[in-house]
């Protein structure tokens, strides 16, 4: 019997207290002889359109190894010419009105680094004067980082860069960070943490409102909606009759972090999104769950998804494989890992589409 945790806020905070101090590390790439290479490159191109015949693929069960996603390249601003009308009022997730008169310096402040993706899809990337380390875009590189021990917020830091809006959610913390930083005058909107496909289009409408631009949200919308229509008829066709079995473990090196992500982490979307079945939420398993022997072999996925940073921290496949239960599951005897990189893992923003191709094509081996 699994033994599930009680839920005590929103998953994005407790997955948020999981990472305290457990920043992004190098990656590292894992050689042995069931190593699998990756199986997918980047795109460059924003296609909705699905290829028309499935290729020949391998039975995915019977592929070995690791297989790491690549990261995604930063999100292409959405086409089109969009005006700005400034000063707007809106009202946030927790009911709060807020007045934004000014978007010359803004931070996305979230656990997944959505809100930062979504605003350069909105062509407003440029306007970001800080990020969190789960903010990893390429043009977000050299801008200073406002979190420290993983995603607590530095008030000071913030307060220097001096802001004129902050969108954030409750996935970063602590609360009294943020309420700070309005009492200070500081405007800040507050989103809804929870993330997945279907609220994928309410988030990038919810922002885009925030900075004044509407216009291009609707269309930054609909182009999300048609990649991830797209990718689903595409996975389709990749996707075995019977659903691989997967489970995503959260895994950090130090303090001996290991956990099962629950249905309401987010994770079952990124698994039902490629056409896989998350045995975690089939038990029961809603928030984060110790990961231990006993739960392991209960649930004895297929697969296993986990954050590439995670996998790194905590000693590539060696040391995965050498966490109590791993070894014992189909998976763990497989080798069988996809490692997805720690930004867009979980943040199901204007690229859900993308992402869900991506983890598709290296679970099911399509090159």
């Amino acid at each position: 019997m699994i033994r599930m945790r009680r839920r005590v806020a929103g998953a994005g905070l407790v997955l948020a207290m999981l990472v305290a101090g457990c920043g992004p590390s190098a990656t590292q790439s894992e050689t042995s002889p069931h190593s699998v290479a990756p199986t997918v490159s980047p795109s460059s191109t924003h296609s909705a359109t699905p290829s028309t015949a499935a290729p020949r693929l391998p039975d995915p069960r019977n592929l070995r190894g690791l297989t790491e996603v690549p990261d995604l390249s930063d999100p292409k601003p959405v086409d089109g010419s969009f005006g700005q009308k400034l000063p707007v009022t809106v009202t946030d997730v927790e009911n709060n009105t807020v007045t934004v008169t000014d978007t010359s310096r803004v931070l996305a402040l979230d656990l997944y680094g959505t809100l930062s993706r979504t605003l350069i899809g909105l062509g407003m990337g440029d306007k970001i004067v800080g990020r969190t380390v789960s903010s990893t875009e390429k043009q977000l590189h050299d801008l200073p980082v406002v979190t420290e021990n993983g995603h607590t917020l530095n008030v000071e830091a913030i307060a220097a860069l001096k802001p004129t809006l902050v969108i954030a959610d409750r996935s970063v913390g602590p609360r009294e960070a943020l309420d700070q930083l309005r009492k200070s005058g500081i405007p800040v909107v507050l989103v809804d943490p929870h993330r997945s496909v279907d609220k994928t289009a309410d988030l990038i409408r919810t922002v885009a409102k925030a900075v004044g631009k509407p216009a291009a949200g609707e269309a930054l919308m609909k182009r999300a909606r048609d990649e991830i229509d797209a990718a689903k008829e595409e996975i389709a066709q990749w996707a075995p009759k019977k659903p691989m079995k997967i489970a995503f473990l959260y895994v950090r090196g130090t303090a001996g972090i290991f956990f099962i992500l629950g249905s309401q982490d987010g994770a079952s979307e990124l698994i039902h999104g490629v056409g896989g079945d998350d045995v975690a939420g089939d038990k029961g398993i809603k928030s984060v769950a110790p990961a231990n022997a006993e739960s392991l072999v209960s649930l004895n996925p297929d697969a296993i998804f986990v954050m590439k940073d995670g996998l790194t921290s905590t000693g590539g496949m060696k040391g995965l494989l050498a966490r109590a239960g791993v070894a014992n599951t189909i998976a763990g005897r497989n080798h069988r890992v996809i490692a997805i990189p720690d930004g867009i893992s979980l943040s199901f923003g204007p690229q859900t589409g993308e992402v869900l191709t991506s983890v598709a094509k290296a679970l099911y081996g399509v090159k």
